[in-house]
């Protein structure tokens, strides 16, 4: 089989200097701000106990958000804590970010979660 192109390939224009070379990227705050924020306005409920950790659940309680600063696991890497519960109750799946992630980056990540309601993506 032969494959011919119908139309001339051109390579991409290059994006501005500033988009590559003058970026900021993510790379400080290690607090819970970004994260609460978010979590508040989605209405989640938000608290924190005595030892500086906040913990986070969505309205219908099947996710968990820990910034736990304080526990045990931080001192292992493991800063943030997300939980994913089925309706059975279990937990389906979590996911861990240390500390030298930006917390608009976990941020961000729960962004996404929130922004797809559904069980299964559009593919299954």
């Amino acid at each position: 089989m032969t494959l011919t192109a119908t139309t001339p390939v051109q390579a991409p224009a290059e994006p501005p200097h500033s988009a590559l070379g003058d970026r900021e990227w993510l790379l400080d705050c290690h607090c819970a701000g970004p994260v609460v924020d978010l979590l508040r306005h989605q209405g989640w409920a938000v608290s924190s106990d005595p030892y500086a950790n906040v913990h986070c659940s969505s309205p219908d309680q099947r996710v968990y958000v820990g910034f736990l600063p304080e526990a045990e696991e931080a001192r292992h890497g493991e800063l943030w804590h997300i939980h994913v519960k089925g309706t059975d109750g279990k937990v389906a799946w979590s996911q861990t970010f240390g500390p030298g992630v930006p917390a608009q980056a976990v941020a961000g990540f729960l962004a996404a979660l929130i922004a797809f309601p559904n069980r299964c993506c559009a593919c299954v």
